[in-house]
């Protein structure tokens, strides 16, 4: 082999090595984006659970109605104190992105009497849709043990990931997070 061809040749290679390394640089900022805010990534995707419950304001409101979206899924109860402290984040994430393809739905887990629900969700001006559990049925379906639980679910209707525990919403992480998903879902129309 001539000292032409070996040059080729290490060039070839180094043109390789850099396109490896910018695609795996590709995933791992995918990934880092799940990893700032704590997502459990599912290892496989497979859809949701369907379901239909009672919003707090009336009526019935079925997670099959919010296909096509980027879906926030947060379980939470008005007693529990990390869900009520992530709950104004939540607000202001969702007035971000309401317009872009992006959808919240909390349900909420309170047993009985739905009036703290509606009390919590007034005084907080809380404007994303929230649901009502209170049988547990659709959180036994979602395996909630923890409180808050949140998971994203695609506009195909699965799994994106799993969170477990308070987040602020309202940053820059969640920000670039929900962008990154309504930016990918888009390119896959």
């Amino acid at each position: 082999m001539t000292q032409t061809q070996k040059g080729g040749r290490l060039a070839g290679m180094a043109v390789v090595a850099v396109v490896v390394t910018m695609l795996a640089h590709g995933s791992a900022v995918a990934g880092d984006l799940f990893g700032e805010i704590g997502v459990t990534l599912p290892k496989v995707r497979v859809e949701a659970p369907a379901f239909t419950l009672a919003g707090s304001g009336g009526g019935q409101k079925s997670l099959a109605g919010f296909k096509g979206k980027i879906i926030l899924l947060n379980f939470w109860a008005t007693w529990c104190v990390p869900c009520r402290a992530e709950m104004p984040s939540m607000e202001k994430l969702w007035q971000k992105y309401r317009h872009k393809g992006f959808a919240i739905v909390a349900v909420s887990v309170d047993r009985g009497n739905s009036d703290a629900v509606r009390r919590f969700v007034d005084e907080h001006r809380l404007t994303f849709t929230v649901l009502l559990d209170p049988d547990g049925e659709v959180r036994n379906s979602y395996e909630v043990n923890a409180f808050p639980t949140s998971y994203l679910i695609g506009k195909d209707g699965k799994f994106l990931g799993k969170i477990i525990g308070e987040r602020e919403w309202n940053s820059l992480p969640a920000f670039d997070l929900i962008e990154s998903l309504l930016e990918k879902e888009k390119e896959n129309e």
